[in-house]
């Protein structure tokens, strides 16, 4: 073989040693690019969820049962029961003058289940100490704010509690409150009561007319604070003395 032969034979093999590695060099099918690409695909749209549902709890709306508005019809078959569910007889009053506690008695049922409703639904700490009267009461249960009104609205806004007249006025009692006019059974007004610190021979009109349902005891120094607040004509306190009212046991 010639010189310039071998030189020819030399380069083909080359070639083809090249050629043959050029082969073996496989490229991903398009299943494989595809299948890579699902996976991260998947990947990356599971944390978006994950990510969402974390950044966005869904939020499940707290329901508060709805108790009925008290009636006259209803009246006593509601605190009746509110009582048996309720056998509180204990409460303390709050006020910028002090402290008072009270024990409710059980003697007179709806005027304390009353209370104890009153008290556990808030309404007492939209009200006043609205009348002082040195020596004789005083009285809370109402304000000129609006939220008292509304709160009567929800509640029951003429509903009156039937008498239960057994027990006579002494320092300290407390009692509720009454309307005079077509009131002949001496029913109670349900919002307003009031606490006696009066002399014996100051109490005469009261005894037999209005319940009594509580006696204060603790605090009556507080009361006394209270019932010499400076005052105007109507004996309403010139200072609002705001009170809350807090269910002990």
């Amino acid at each position: 073989m010639s010189y310039s032969l071998k030189i020819l034979a030399s380069v083909v093999a080359i070639l083809f040693l090249f050629i043959n590695c050029e082969d073996k060099k496989k490229t991903p099918t398009p299943a494989t690019q595809n299948s890579k690409e699902a996976s991260s695909t998947s990947e990356i749209d599971n944390n978006k969820t994950r990510v969402v549902q974390d950044t966005f709890p869904k939020k499940t709306k707290k329901e508060t049962p709805q108790r009925e508005e008290i009636t006259n019809e209803n009246v006593v078959e509601f605190l009746t029961n509110y009582g048996k569910e309720n056998p509180e007889t204990k409460a303390k009053i709050t006020t910028r003058l002090g402290e008072i506690e009270v024990a409710l008695f059980e003697s007179t049922p709806l005027h304390r289940a009353n209370f104890i409703y009153l008290a556990k639904e808030g309404y007492y700490n939209t009200t006043f100490f609205h009348r002082v009267v040195p020596g004789f009461i005083i009285q809370a249960g109402t304000s000129d704010n609006y939220s008292t009104q509304k709160m009567r609205t929800k509640l029951g806004a003429d509903y009156r509690i039937p008498n239960e007249i057994n027990i006579p006025h002494t320092y300290g009692t407390l009692s509720g409150a009454k309307y005079y006019r077509d009131n002949d059974d001496n029913k109670s007004e349900p919002y307003e009561f009031f606490i006696f610190l009066g002399e014996p021979k100051k109490k005469r009109h009261l005894d037999g007319s209005y319940t009594v349902f509580g006696k204060v005891t603790s605090g009556m120094d507080v009361v006394e604070k209270i019932a010499n607040e400076p005052k105007d004509e109507q004996e309403w306190p010139l200072k609002n003395v705001v009170l809350t009212v807090e269910v002990l046991d």
